[in-house]
């Protein structure tokens, strides 16, 4: 059957989309292929399709709980019965039942920590893999340092199972990141297929404040006013919170805060009331938007700065993915760049914290990592320190301690680390300031050529934010968002730290849980 043909019988599509039948030619043709193709591109179909031609079944590595429920429900929907994720969610008679059954199942997602349960792997052991996808795939660079280390071990989780070929999907990605990918999957004679990241639906607005209070109004105020359904992104978990309840004291009662401290159970219900036009506004952290197959978003506000321009791209990427205009709005107020800086100090262990962990004697690597629970380091540093250790072969013989030059290494990759992160906040910081073609600009950091700009452009090109207005919106844009001074003041200095990289906080099991509860 002509691949065209299936895509009909399949999906109900008549063409392919830029990119999709190319990426699947080589893929049939056992390549490893990296592929960076726009949000809202249909990215999923790439490997997809492939699974009612290849014979085995497709492994596909996502990063989080709710986009693998998403995408496995969108599928049986579709009539798709032979899909399913292995996930916390199930109960262990339930997940048993599907891994001594994993043969009958087409496409299987997973997390990249379920990976390294050794059970789990010598099921997968079992059965023919035909293709190991990989979604969005800048999380490998974005997360796999540091908080998600399960990332740096997919290489070798694709070996055990017979190194089938490896699709790496992503919406955003520089060449830098590009490059860390095909390192850390191991793709060797990777085809690549780059489509630029722009979105010329969308306009790019940035507007800069010295209050605080000034830039919380306007927030509620163009939130309360522009045409739905949107999202607006901020920092912490507080913040997320605040500006629904600011939003609901305003009248606008379909609002609802979404972040990493909710239950999976709460998340999801959110999540699917979006979706189902339930829910005019999402005021969230980064927990929420990745996969979201949403295409009527017309507006996406950020109330915090991002740490670098891939999520920037990565979240405005969620509106007007049925192609019609829509409009981005960062909000500044000097200082903001301090939130994500605060963060990257939090993630990584202290220097005193490395070297006295150092000079123990190795024990073995579940009882280091029980260990660093009685340090006062979060969950992000613990994870990169037992990954560290282990690489440099500290559990390897009990007993021994970690020589010298390992701990320079050591040193040496988190300095390394904080710099990068640090650079990459330096870009944000000036984007948002500099005098130029903000869509001009973002091509450029990405390597890319701007081909044409759109009417609507962005704020230095003059994009005309009225026009996303709804209609009789100027006088309520004028009223003042009620402010409870105290509350806000509280907020703006006692922000959580609990915060950063709220997609594994809020959306993946606990890789130790999770071995528990499948061999136990």
């Amino acid at each position: 059957m002509k691949l065209a043909d299936l895509l009909s019988e399949k999906f109900g599509y008549r063409d392919f989309r830029t990119g999709q039948r190319e990426v699947i030619e080589d893929l049939l043709m056992r390549k490893d292929v990296l592929a960076m193709m726009p949000t809202g591109t249909g990215k999923s179909i790439c490997y997809q399709l492939p699974g009612y031609i290849f014979s085995g079944s497709i492994i596909v590595v996502s990063p989080l709980l709710s986009l693998m429920e998403d995408q496995v429900e969108q599928l049986k929907r579709s009539g798709e019965k032979r899909t399913v994720a292995l996930n916390s969610f199930m109960d262990f008679e339930e997940k048993k039942r599907v891994l001594h059954r994993l043969s009958s199942y087409r496409f299987i997602y997973v997390s990249p920590e379920i990976l390294e349960n050794e059970y789990v792997i010598n099921e997968l052991k079992k059965i023919s893999v035909s293709l190991f996808v990989v979604d969005e795939a800048h999380c490998i660079s974005q997360w796999g340092h540091e908080f998600r280390t399960s990332y740096l071990k997919l290489a070798s989780c694709r070996s055990a199972l017979g190194n089938p070929p490896c699709l790496a999907l992503t919406a955003t990605a520089t060449p830098e990141v590009r490059d860390d990918i095909r390192e850390k999957l191991e793709m060797t004679g990777c085809s690549m297929h780059i489509y630029q990241v722009d979105r010329p639906n969308i306009a790019l607005t940035v507007e800069q404040y010295t209050e605080h209070l000034d830039k919380l109004n306007r927030a509620i105020g163009l939130a309360s006013t522009l045409c739905g359904p949107g999202i607006l992104y901020a920092s912490t978990r507080s913040w997320a919170e605040n500006l629904a309840e600011h939003l609901r004291q305003r009248g606008t009662h379909r609002v609802a805060a979404y972040h990493g401290g909710m239950e999976n159970e709460e998340r999801l219900l959110i999540q699917k009331q979006f979706l189902n036009d339930e829910l005019d506004i999402i005021c969230c952290t980064n927990a929420f938007g990745m996969g979201i197959n949403k295409p009527n978003i017309r507006f996406v506000i950020h109330f915090h700065m991002p740490s670098a321009m891939e999520s920037y791209v990565q979240e405005i990427g969620r509106a007007g993915r049925d192609g019609k205009k829509s409009l981005a709005v960062m909000l500044y107020c000097s200082g903001d760049e301090e939130i994500p800086g605060m963060f990257i100090d939090h993630e990584f262990p202290e220097e005193g914290q490395v070297l006295h962990c150092a000079s123990l004697p190795a024990a073995g690597r579940e009882s280091f990592a029980a260990m660093l629970e009685r340090f006062e380091m979060n969950e992000s540093a613990r994870r990169f320190l037992v990954y560290q250790f282990e690489k440099e072969g500290y559990f390897a013989n009990e007993g021994d301690v970690l020589p010298e030059d390992a701990k320079k290494r050591i040193l040496q990759k988190i300095r390394s680390r904080k710099a990068q992160k640090r650079k990459k906040i330096d870009e944000m910081v000036e984007w948002i300031k500099g005098d130029f073609c903000k869509r001009k600009r973002i091509a450029h950091i990405f390597h890319e050529e701007l081909e044409e700009r759109p009417e609507q452009c962005c704020s230095f090109c003059r994009a005309d934010i009225e026009l996303f207005f709804q209609e009789d919106s100027q006088q309520q844009l004028q009223t003042e968002a009620p402010i409870n001074w105290q509350k806000e003041l509280k907020l703006i200095f006692n922000q959580e730290s609990d915060d950063q990289h709220e997609e594994l906080g809020s959306s993946t099991a606990d890789p130790a849980d999770e071995r528990q509860r499948i061999t136990h």
